[in-house]
């Protein structure tokens, strides 16, 4: 095979047809020193953000000219790439005492296993623009591509390129590079890269060289040196072998095969001879590198629907569907308006000469003229319409490929048949499977033999294809979360909640759900991920099984501290737990409104009073707090005695109260707040509190009615909120998260509300967020827009699934994802299908994914809840996580449409 390239300067290349590309990367996420990002999109995009992104698609297209090519490039994601990312930004630490392996080293490998031997690769997007040589030496370009051809025939190097060239090219890239910004995101392509898209094209099937190390290698670059451009040696990206429609041994036993060893070779000898399978069944690519033999099948897209739905109309987006990766290759013949125009005037006046012909003939004219006669007019009028429109003329190819020529033509029928589905027809034409593999290489001329598929179309409707957008889940690192549902082939998604705050991002997160639809999963992986990478996880568990203190046990083993409320195992007592005026603060608040009194009252003052004088106390506690009032009534005189006896007898109703003993008990060991030393997951239990109903918060009259359980609960509440958030805002340097399951319960009262509004308006700063799970998107507070992760389960009833839409930023309105969140995410009753979600990340990105528990014993072993199918031992609850196995079909082809 010969290598099209010349000469690599930067992102310019030099190929061996006499022509100077300009190669840029597109959508390349963030530069080197992490500066600049821009906008991620997800599958699911708003119509507002869609209709801006078209814009800025069809004004990119409109402001090029000449000859652009588009290559997406499936490259090939390998399961150390996400070891990488899940380990990016994660500080060493010390191994907890007595432990075995660092707990995140256990979920690293869990994914390794997990993602071992699947088919895995990530869109990747390239634009090459044609340069034109300004300086008049097109006849020594020429030349110079001449030269190239027969230098190494003569052991000679080619033909170099001068200083004045190379600045010349490098000023007319600065003018595409003007032309493309404000657009899409780019930049130049380094030269390692534009070597890798050779490589890909070579390597299809087979192990190819990953991207990622081309991302970051500074090989393959020319130099200026003595007034020329020096290059290395891009020879050895030639050592291949080309052969259309090459026999597969696993179709064709050619060892049975006489001569087979000379088709092998050269293709000259006759098929029949051989007994071999005619050449017209083999249209494939076989290409033989050093890594083995790969089979490729080219597709040309050779006919288009005259009229599609702006819906239905992105079938470059839609290839990601498929169960296989699909690389295309879009030349663009980008023609004015005015000269597109002249062209459609003549092919007017050719249709009226056909009709005169047929008005001769009894069977008149046919209706495709007809047809013919309206598209024109149309297409006409819609050049007429402004000036700077163009017409696009596209030569687009598809190829998908297979490591057996089965697997290869499998997949190309198939492609071939969902894309007829929708009224797409592309062909696969014996004989021109290497021209049109040829067109997907960088700095390559278009064949002339593949003009027969050009399609004509205006910039916008060719912008609606999607060609030049890419979707993508998740955050770029962080724990693995599970799969995108949007992809047919294996992409893991990854979230990182305690990255958020440091790229000026809330780390909250919001789960909207039906019961059963794996809420509490979602939440339980990403509060074990954030202990795991070096955090904080505080969780408040109002279940009567107490399921997060259950999980917490088995998954955090000797890094938790479970706080029963109910069972009254520690002490929450404000004044044992907070030093100074802290302490004060908090116990002074309790009491005030577990009594019911004002602050400014007399019986405000009395107990002020008496707080003060406990905290001042070697021993301050709440029981000493009840001892200075009985100690103030039997010394002071007047209302301050009475007010006194009164708080005396009321503080010790409430101390006698068994769910009152967490704070008036001083023989109870208090709760350590030092997470950073003594525990990495804290879960404080509420099973047994009640509290008032909500419509009594806003009747004093009714609130002083509740029974005195409900009073109590109320009150602890204020202790258990004000210990999650002292100790999430404790440590700004450690991320900590706070979970609040089911979290209607919390929001019913003002307590439980200002806690969700402290974290949902503070925890940013202090490097903390808020994981909260409810079954209706209302229940997460008035303050729910401020939560940068927000997830949408299951939902039945479409009101509900109206709000949870809204609640995710996409088109509450649109029936067709009000039918998606009711019936199409986990259905009831198919197994495998439990843990879907639709997910939305600080990036503004939404898509769909599924989650997927880790094969960790200590994780699968208590993570569901689900009633008489709750794992009893690790095994069996990793099991149900495994990754499909690959389908018996050859081609690997999931039924759909395009």
């Amino acid at each position: 095979m010969r290598v099209p390239v010349r000469h690599i300067a930067g992102h310019l290349v030099w190929s061996t047809q006499a022509s100077v590309w300009a190669v840029y990367r597109l959508h390349p996420g963030p530069d080197a020193q992490g500066q600049r990002a821009e906008t991620v999109q997800g599958t699911y995009v708003p119509a507002a953000v869609r209709d801006e992104q078209l814009a800025k698609v069809t004004h990119l297209v409109r402001s090029l000219s000449g000859a652009p090519r588009l290559f997406g490039l499936c490259a090939q994601a390998d399961p150390g790439e996400v070891a990488l990312k899940m380990i990016e930004g994660i500080e060493p630490a010390g191994q907890a005492p007595g432990a075995g392996a660092r707990p995140w080293v256990e979920n690293v490998e869990a994914t390794l296993d997990l993602l071992e031997g699947q088919e895995m690769h990530r869109r990747t997007l390239w634009l090459a623009v044609p340069l034109q040589n300004e300086s008049g030496g097109q006849v020594a370009a020429s030349l110079g591509a001449m030269w190239a051809d027969v230098a190494p025939v003569l052991g000679m190097r080619a033909a170099p390129v001068a200083r004045r060239e190379v600045s010349a090219f490098r000023e007319q890239a600065s003018r595409v590079e003007a032309v493309l910004a404000g657009g899409i995101g780019f930049r130049p392509a380094r030269p390692a890269e534009i070597v890798w898209m050779v490589q890909h094209a070579l390597h299809r099937g087979l192990a190819e060289p990953l991207l990622t190390e081309a991302e970051t290698s500074t090989l393959y670059d020319g130099q200026v040196q003595g007034g020329v451009l020096r290059s290395p040696s891009y020879a050895d990206l030639g050592q291949a072998r080309l052969q259309e429609g090459g026999i597969d041994p696993a179709l064709d036993d050619a060892g049975e095969l006489k001569g087979a060893d000379r088709i092998t070779r050269s293709g000259r000898t006759a098929w029949w001879r051989l007994q071999a399978g005619s050449p017209l069944r083999r249209r494939w690519l076989q290409v033989e590198t050093d890594a083995g033999v790969g089979y490729q099948a080219q597709l040309a897209l050779a006919e288009c629907p005259p009229t599609v739905g702006a819906q239905a109309a992105d079938l470059f987006a839609q290839l990601e569907m498929l169960d296989f990766p699909v690389d295309y290759a879009v030349d663009l013949t980008l023609v004015p308006a005015e000269k597109a125009r002249d062209q459609v005037r003549r092919k007017k006046n050719e249709l009226i000469d056909q009709a005169d012909q047929y008005d001769a003939r009894p069977t008149h004219m046919p209706a495709s003229l007809t047809d013919a006669a309206r598209d024109l007019s149309e297409l006409d009028a819609r050049l007429s319409r402004t000036s700077v429109e163009v017409e696009v003329q596209s030569v687009t190819v598809l190829t998908v490929w297979g490591p057996t020529a089965a697997v290869c033509d499998a997949r190309a029928r198939a492609l071939a048949a969902l894309l007829s589905g929708a009224d797409y027809r592309a062909v696969r034409p014996a004989g021109l499977q290497e021209a049109l593999f040829t067109l997907g290489l960088p700095g390559t001329a278009r064949p002339g033999v593949v003009r027969e598929f050009t399609q004509h179309q205006v910039s916008e409707d060719w912008a609606l294809s999607g060609a030049f957008t890419t979707a993508e889940a998740g955050d770029p690192n962080g724990m693995f979360l599970g799969l995108d549902l949007d992809c047919g082939t294996t992409r893991p998604v990854m979230i990182n909640v305690a990255d958020a705050p440091k790229q000026d991002a809330s780390a909250s997160m919001g789960v909207v759900g039906d019961l059963g639809a794996g809420k509490s999963v979602l939440q339980k992986l990403i509060a074990e991920a954030v202990w795991a990478r070096g955090g904080c996880a505080i969780c408040i568990d109002r279940t009567p099984v107490r399921e997060w203190a259950t999980y917490a046990r088995s998954a955090a083993k000797g890094r938790v501290q479970i706080v029963d409320a109910a069972r009254a195992e520690v002490s929450i007592d404000p004044l044992r737990m907070f030093d100074g005026p802290q302490g004060r603060h908090y116990g002074l608040s309790y009491l005030t409104l577990q009594l019911g009194i004002g602050p400014m009252s007399t019986g405000g003052e009395v107990l002020h009073h008496a707080v003060e004088r406990a905290a001042a106390g070697e021993k301050p506690s709440m029981q000493r707090v009840l001892d200075v009032l009985e100690e103030m009534s039997a010394s002071e005189a007047g209302k301050r005695q009475d007010a006194a006896a009164t708080l005396a007898g009321l503080i010790r109703v409430v101390a006698s109260n068994p769910l009152a003993a967490m704070v008036f008990d001083p023989a109870l060991p208090p709760v350590r707040l030092d997470a950073s030393s003594a525990s990495d997951m804290i879960v404080i239990t509420t099973a047994g509190l009640k509290l008032p109903p909500k419509a009594a918060f806003d009747n004093p009259e009714v609130l002083h009615q509740q029974p005195l359980e409900a009073l109590i609960g109320r009150a602890v509440l204020y202790l258990i909120a004000a210990l999650a958030r002292q100790t999430a805002f404790e440590d700004p340097q450690r991320f900590t998260a706070v979970v609040l399951d089911e979290l209607y319960w919390l929001t019913s009262s003002a307590e439980g509300t200002a806690l969700v509004h402290e974290i949902l308006h503070d925890g940013r700063k202090h490097g903390a967020g808020l994981i909260a799970g409810s079954h209706d998107a209302e229940e997460l507070g008035p303050d729910r827009g401020l939560m940068a992760y927000r997830a949408l389960a299951r939902t039945t009833d479409r009101a509900r699934a109206r709000r949870g839409l809204e609640f995710i930023g996409l088109n509450p309105g649109d029936d067709e994802l009000v039918r998606l969140v009711t019936t199409g995410l986990s259905p009831v009753g198919h197994q495998g299908r439990e843990g879907e979600f639709l997910l939305t990340c600080p990036r503004q990105n939404t898509g769909r994914v599924k989650t997927v528990i880790p094969r960790i014993p200590r994780i699968a072993a208590s993570i569901t809840t689900t009633p008489g199918h709750r794992s009893t031992t690790a095994a069996a609850a990793a099991a149900a996580t495994d990754v499909p196995e690959p389908s018996a079909d050859p081609a690997g082809v999931k039924s759909g449409q395009v």
